[in-house]
């Protein structure tokens, strides 16, 4: 080999090393820069508005059932900064135009809207009541007229019991484990709901128009004289039938949608006795501890709120909110009360619940916010 032809190898070899080195070079820095975007570098998912906070991280909620039909009512939850809106799917309540109200709209507009962090989005809980029939309902095509000390009318299913006790009309407890309960509330299998639209269950309906889970009224009908009793004439137990209940309605939920949320509404006492309820709900919200109303529908009626509870009330909530707390379950409050709101928010502060203080009729968003709201 001449010298010519050495030094031509030499210069050759090295460029193939030098080549060869920048190649390494650069597979490391990829490797290095892809190991700390996922580490140091948050994702949309975990900090824009298309994630919601977890439960156990929520400061403020809101809670409304009624007028979220009137103009700007759901804008205004959108401009509001609560991290949890519980609200009425308003559609499915068949007895005026609200059967047309466009709550899939709704809830993507509050789904799009900001929580307290600025970073989160809203999370959006759909208002069903599990434990009683509602003559205004999708589901409902029986006659509506029920006199107190009259017969059950002749048309309507027998899983339906009683009046209301608390006087609200429209309002019937029913034998929950009936499987054509369970079918209107879960399973959508045999209903119809001809000519406004293929409806299926309660919840069917509350996943279709986006909502993240559903808050759950009337948990307390175990406690129900005219549940009881039917309960025992068919050789059940009531209290262990709703926690069935709640634990079918979360399968089913889960089953299309692992994040679905599942939040019980009062009957607080039912976890005694049975501590695997634990496991099947998400979060409790108690109403009224320590303060309550007698005004469901208007607004400005002055008893609507501050009405004090008997200290022994408070003190059998605070009993059994308080196992649900230590089992690591969030507690909810909803308190109806405005001049003695700030004492409630110290009191639910202290007790590690999360309160809303508002009016009974649950018509429009608070006027006594939370504390550092």
């Amino acid at each position: 080999m001449t010298i010519l032809s050495y030094k031509i190898k030499l210069k050759m070899d090295i460029g193939f090393d030098m080549r060869y080195k920048l190649i390494l070079i650069i597979i490391c820095l990829v490797l290095v820069l892809s190991i700390a975007y996922i580490i140091y570098i948050p994702d949309k998912e975990t900090t824009g508005t298309d994630k919601s906070l977890n439960l156990s991280q929520v400061k403020f909620w809101a809670y409304q059932i009624q007028g979220l039909n009137t103009s700007g009512a759901f804008d205004q939850l959108a401009a509001s900064h609560y991290d949890v809106l519980v609200i009425e799917p308003t559609r499915t309540d068949w007895s005026s135009d609200d059967k047309n109200f466009d709550t899939k709209a709704m809830v993507k507009t509050l789904k799009s809207s900001k929580a307290s962090d600025g970073v989160h989005r809203k999370l959006v809980i759909a208002y069903i009541d599990m434990g009683e029939a509602e003559n205004w309902r999708w589901y409902w095509r029986w006659s509506k007229e029920w006199d107190e000390g009259e017969p059950r009318p002749a048309d309507w299913p027998s899983y339906i019991l009683a009046h209301d006790p608390d006087g609200w009309e429209g309002n019937y407890p029913v034998a929950y484990w009936d499987d054509r309960w369970k079918d209107i509330i879960i399973y959508g299998k045999n209903q119809t709901s001809s000519p406004y639209g293929d409806y299926k269950s309660a919840i069917d309906e509350a996943i279709n128009d986006g909502f993240d889970g559903i808050y759950i009224d009337w948990v307390e009908g175990y406690e129900s004289e005219a549940v009881i009793e039917e309960a025992r004439r068919q050789g059940k137990d009531s209290a262990g039938e709703m926690i069935k209940f709640i634990q079918e309605m979360r399968d089913y939920a889960k089953a299309r949608n692992p994040d679905f949320v599942i939040i019980q509404q009062n009957g607080a006492a039912l976890c005694e006795g049975h501590p695997e309820l634990f496991s099947i709900i998400d979060g409790i919200s108690q109403e009224a501890i320590w303060y309550d109303g007698t005004a469901f529908d208007d607004w400005n009626a002055s008893d609507g709120y501050d009405i004090l509870n008997e200290q022994s009330l408070t003190d059998y909530y605070l009993n059994y909110l308080d196992q649900y707390k230590k089992a690591g379950i969030p507690v909810f409050n909803c308190e109806y009360a405005l001049a003695y709101a700030s004492d409630v928010y110290e009191k639910s502060q202290d007790k590690g619940y999360i309160a809303y203080c508002t009016r009974r009729a649950l018509s429009e968003l608070s006027t006594t916010p939370p504390l550092g709201y």
